[in-house]
């Protein structure tokens, strides 16, 4: 494969060169974060990867309560508030900075690979407030020198017909949502035909998703990040597991733990981001992944993941968003007179759908938990008032019942 087929040379470079250049990154990464995000002052040095293992883990309700305790960020980021561009505040909730360099969350990389191409034009579909997905998309999509449309989430019919009046090359969104506006604009008889190329992510992507694209002459690829650390892997052309960015160090540990696990054993993500803004460090992404062997047909070094195989913890991604059981909890004390609640995350064709299921004796609770859910979640989603005693005392408050992508 040609070398302008690739992002930059470093997707192409040896794993010794690798190695060598992100322990040194993260050495720098560590000094800086213990100078200048409290936080970190007392973390231990960190020289090389092989000792990345003894430094601590981070999770996200550890994040929640430092950033309650010491807003906005907890201490864990070295860049003052002035400086930044924007600041994101993702369900949980969990603040988000941005600074202000060129592809902050360093999606250009998977852009690139998926096909996008300088001056194509990316209609982006994800959303542009309160959580970063809509700027890491497009700052990635800017970097590559490309035009961007903010479409954003919804309005199914206006976005097709945008699509067919401003033409663009790629999409970018949920993986069902493209499915969406093809339908929608087959239905209106308008032409979508410029639309070649799909970057999806936020969600499942199911093996019958990608044989409707593909039956449609549609190239979509996927990716993985969160709105904490931006881009972790990415899909390429050869389309065998997900390749590691080249701005991140991925551990797959034991779940729970911070044990590192072989190679091709199922564990837990953890990702320590060389975000000098941000130096989130073993971030522990409660998601479940595995290493694969060898390297990618493509040609890309890097070592790449299975993708998402499922929860660490009981949080789950819906339609581009976590959902917690910390979230649960918060509607439980708003709405009284509820004993136990669970919430039912489900598969339609391929929509995610939710069902909370709620002990109580009084059904005209429904409306308001609706709406409590969904301030809490951002969300819309369906309530069932069952009996009280009527749901299993087994703890889970969240039971995610989609099934998990070969």
């Amino acid at each position: 494969m040609a070398l302008n087929a690739y992002f930059d040379d470093l997707e192409i470079r040896s794993q010794d060169a690798r190695e060598s250049a992100l322990s040194q990154a993260l050495a720098r990464q560590v000094t800086q974060a213990r100078a200048n995000a409290p936080h970190y002052a007392t973390l231990p040095e960190c020289g090389t990867l092989a000792a990345l293992h003894r430094l601590p883990v981070t999770r996200k309700s550890a994040l929640i309560a430092q950033q309650a305790a010491s807003p906005p960020f907890g201490g864990m980021v070295t860049t003052r508030l002035g400086q930044l561009a924007r600041v994101f505040v993702s369900p949980g909730p969990i603040v988000e900075p941005e600074a202000p360099s060129s592809d902050y969350w360093r999606f250009a990389r998977a852009l690139h690979a998926t096909g996008l191409r300088a001056g194509d034009l990316l209609h982006n579909c994800f959303a542009y407030h309160f959580t970063p997905a809509g700027s890491m998309l497009e700052s990635g999509a800017r970097a590559l020198g490309c035009p961007v449309f903010p479409a954003g989430t919804g309005n199914t019919e206006q976005q097709a017909r945008a699509a067919a009046q401003l033409r663009p090359r790629c999409y970018s969104g949920t993986p069902d949502f493209l499915k969406t506006i093809l339908e929608k604009a087959d239905e209106l008889g308008l032409d979508l035909g410029t639309l070649a190329l799909g970057h999806v992510t936020g969600g499942a992507y199911l093996p019958s998703l990608r044989a409707w694209y593909a039956e449609r002459g549609l190239t979509v690829l996927q990716s993985y990040g969160t709105a904490d650390l931006g881009l972790v892997a990415y899909e390429s052309e050869a389309r065998e597991g997900l390749i590691l960015d080249e701005g991140v160090i991925v551990e797959i540990v034991r779940p729970g733990t911070g044990d590192p696990l072989p190679d091709g054993e199922v564990g837990e993500v953890l990702v320590t981001a060389l975000n000098p803004h941000y130096p989130l460090i073993r971030f522990a992404t409660g998601d479940l992944s595995a290493i694969l062997p060898g390297i990618s047909p493509c040609g890309r070094t890097n070592r790449r993941i299975r993708g998402w195989l499922g929860r660490a913890d009981q949080a789950a991604k819906v339609r581009g968003l976590f959902v917690r059981p910390e979230q649960i909890a918060e509607v439980l004390r708003a709405v009284p007179h509820v004993a136990r609640a669970r919430l039912i995350i489900a598969l339609e064709g391929e929509r995610d759908v939710m069902c909370l299921r709620a002990e109580a004796s009084d059904a005209a609770l429904a409306p308001t938990l609706e709406a409590a859910l969904q301030a809490a979640t951002k969300l819309r989603c369906a309530v069932e008032i069952v009996p009280p005693g009527s749901l299993p005392n087994d703890g889970k408050v969240i039971d995610d019942t989609r099934p998990v992508p070969g």
